[in-house]
């Protein structure tokens, strides 16, 4: 485990790893529902966002979530549709920064498009490796 720096576990080394990059709220759906003009600037912006981090060999992947989905909760599998939250919360989207530092993924995260929306999130979180 990588040393840290204070008392919310925030990585101190500069030990290069993956991140996940998760999208809460934005406005594109508005965008879209406004101007289809304003809507395909904004993905255009996505695309030179992505493409610059896939030029840098710094790309993973990302996909948008649609918005339906089940919930499965529990030891008694209990299943439910949803998922049902607010706006800002549900979770749009992520991307997978690959062999990076915690910071350079944090600055990268500025970047983001959905970020030119007072209610756009962009969470940042270190892929862990699983060890069976």
């Amino acid at each position: 485990m990588p040393e840290t720096s204070n008392n919310f576990n925030t990585p101190k080394t500069t030990i290069m790893a993956d991140f996940l990059l998760i999208f809460r709220g934005g406005g594109s759906g508005e965008l879209k529902a406004q101007s289809p003009e304003k809507w395909q600037a904004h993905m255009e912006k996505w695309a030179q966002w992505m493409g610059k981090l896939n030029e840098e060999g710094k790309f993973g992947g990302a996909q948008p979530l649609k918005k339906h989905g089940k919930v499965i909760k529990g030891t008694g599998k209990t299943e439910t549709d949803g998922p049902f939250m607010e706006g800002k919360e549900m979770v749009g989207g992520y991307l997978i920064c690959k062999n990076v530092e915690y910071d350079e993924a944090v600055e990268i995260s500025k970047g983001c498009p959905i970020l030119l929306f007072d209610n756009g999130i962009v969470e940042v979180r270190e892929i862990s490796d699983m060890h069976v």
